[in-house]
């Protein structure tokens, strides 16, 4: 095998995040992955820094250069999370649609060996508390508890900010703007889709004007 599609492997391992999510991540279909990683085809340097920057490898390590796999940090006191792109905040939209910025995080946020990530908000159903350009903090993790505020996949290529409401019988995507209907997801929906929970909205960061 490539060294790419093996590091690739081993990146993944490393984060414990399966290929549908780092698809989902990437903006691209389940298949392309699965084509990396069993080594059918090996991805342009563009894509290689985009999926480095997800799995917060050196995208020269990933592409299978001798060198650290860790990312080397110019300024240890200042901790910086990709901000990937655009999130909706209505119906379902492609998730990451590229890497738009970086944000500062505090240092006690990451002590416990959490992981996050940035993503812009676009639309209007999470008005009042969240604005179409505001930027959420997201830690990412595979479950949130009953009325928190997380970042859902939706058939592994889309995703959504909504208040994620458990039942017995599936999960409510619930928008905070009342003008903005639910979307309910049954037990077999979230198996079959499927309905893929990227991890929990932990701060917000509200655009200026």
């Amino acid at each position: 095998m490539s060294k790419f599609s093996t590091r690739l492997r081993i990146a993944l391992e490393n984060k414990g995040m399966r290929p549908a999510m780092l698809a989902c991540l990437a903006n691209v279909d389940r298949s392309t992955i699965s084509n990396y990683l069993n080594d059918r085809y090996v991805a342009k340097f563009d894509m290689v820094r985009k999926l480095a920057t997800i799995l917060s490898v050196s995208p020269e390590w990933l592409s299978g250069e001798n060198v650290p796999m860790a990312i080397l940090e110019k300024n240890k006191s200042t901790i910086q999370v990709p901000v990937l792109g655009y999130v909706a905040a209505g119906i379902p939209i492609e998730a990451i649609e590229e890497v738009l910025d970086y944000e500062e995080l505090r240092p006690e946020m990451v002590k416990n060996g959490s992981e996050y990530f940035g993503l812009k908000i676009k639309g209007q159903s999470m008005e009042p508390r969240i604005y179409d350009g505001d930027v959420v903090i997201v830690r990412k993790q595979p479950d949130v508890d009953s009325g928190q505020i997380g970042i859902v996949c939706v058939n592994g290529d889309e995703a959504t900010c909504k208040k994620v409401i458990k039942q017995e019988t599936g999960i409510l995507l619930q928008p905070l703007n009342p003008t903005y209907p639910p979307t309910f997801y049954t037990t077999e929906e979230i198996e079959s889709v499927p309905i893929t929970i990227l991890g929990l909205v932990v701060e917000l960061r509200g655009k200026l004007g």
